[in-house]
């Protein structure tokens, strides 16, 4: 049968040329705060020796690799899904780095990041306030009445928000112009789709307040995950037979003091999503969680959940920096290129990819994964 199997790499931005180039946006900056440098090289690792066994073992299949740009808030996977690109895969393969060793069993969460932009009329704040229609008011009245909608809102369901412009650093001039970027997540796409007229609501309100007018723009949106359990379990089994990360000695060194900077309440919830107890001290994951662990819900988003709606999809978690290390930090960024983090990157790429016992799980189980 023919096999396909997606692998992702990821490149700058959405504005990257179809090429793997370090072509950084700030010369000299810091990495990648959520370990995004590390995907391709593993996956590129798993499709070379998934390559390398079908020819050893004559079995008719293909391996398609796929570089994925702009997987940080630019969804590009969701547009490669919408204009086909895994219609015809039989199944998709991604991995994320993390804190602990495990096959990802849990949802993910929608979401859709909207820029909501205020325009009013400048005035000096002073001298002649009442001519003056604040734009940044509005965007504060908005934030107030979002802050009210979250106490109306299903669990799951966040909204975060930041400022993309305020306006101008004068105080004593009314703002005319403000821009605030609402991103909204959900449990499943339908409650996604219920919360953001919600808050369209809540804009237009600031701006009938405050007398300004308001234009919306969708900067992204994502899907949830839809989970797989044949696939899970496969990945599962090969978890299980290759073990933890081989971290060495030098590795936990530095991991130990990285976890001097991290509250216990970051290290507890660790090992609350590996569905362990805390242990006093442990450095660095030195186990691989149960697929039948607690599960805690979707925490955050990705665009291989736009993959997952139309293909079979399953997705592993490797350890490569110190437990409790929270992501999006320094923290995560210091790690990113050490040592440790190249082990969990080759793990990963064995994981899926460097036994035939995973592929020979996913080609009998495929028809049932539909």
């Amino acid at each position: 049968m023919l096999f396909w199997v997606n692998l992702t790499l990821s490149l700058a931005s959405v504005r990257s040329p179809a090429w793997a180039d370090h072509s950084p946006i700030i010369k000299g900056g810091n990495g990648h705060g959520c370990g995004h440098n590390l995907l391709g090289s593993a996956a590129l690792l798993a499709a070379t020796a998934v390559k390398d066994w079908l020819a050893e073992t004559g079995i008719k299949a293909r391996v398609r690799y796929y570089g994925c740009p702009a997987e940080e808030g630019g969804a590009a996977k969701t547009y490669m899904a919408r204009d086909g690109l895994f219609n015809d895969v039989s199944a998709a393969i991604s991995w994320h780095p993390s804190t602990f060793n495990a096959v990802q069993h849990g949802n993910s969460l929608a979401n859709s990041r909207i820029d909501f932009t205020f325009s009013g009329k400048a005035a000096h704040a002073a001298a002649a306030p009442h001519l003056g229609r604040s734009a940044l008011d509005a965007c504060e009245l908005m934030n107030v009445g979002v802050n009210y909608m979250r106490e109306h809102m299903p669990d799951a369901a966040r909204i975060h928000y930041a400022y993309l412009d305020v306006g101008g650093a004068a105080p004593n001039v009314v703002q005319s112009t403000a821009t605030v970027r609402q991103l909204i997540r959900a449990s499943d796409n339908a409650t996604l789709r219920e919360l953001i007229p919600r808050v369209h609501d809540i804009a237009k309100g600031a701006a009938l307040m405050t007398g300004t007018t308001v234009e919306t723009k969708v900067y992204s949106g994502v899907s949830n995950l839809v989970g797989n359990l044949p696939l899970e379990q496969a990945m599962q089994a090969e978890f299980d037979k290759l073990g933890p990360v081989p971290f060495e000695k030098e590795d936990e060194a530095f991991a130990k003091e990285i976890r001097k900077t991290l509250t216990t309440e970051d290290i507890a919830a660790s090992f609350q999503r590996a569905g362990r107890q805390t242990p006093p001290e442990l450095p660095l994951c030195d186990f691989v969680a149960p697929l039948d662990r607690p599960s805690h819900g979707g925490e955050g988003s990705t665009d291989v959940g736009d993959v997952s709606w139309v293909t079979p999809t399953v997705q592993a978690r490797v350890a490569t920096c110190a437990v409790g290390t929270p992501f999006h930090t320094w923290q995560t960024v210091a790690q990113g290129k050490a040592p440790a983090a190249h082990k969990g990157m080759d793990s990963c790429s064995q994981s899926y990819g460097g036994n035939s016992h995973t592929f020979d799980q996913l080609t009998r189980n495929v028809k049932s994964c539909a």
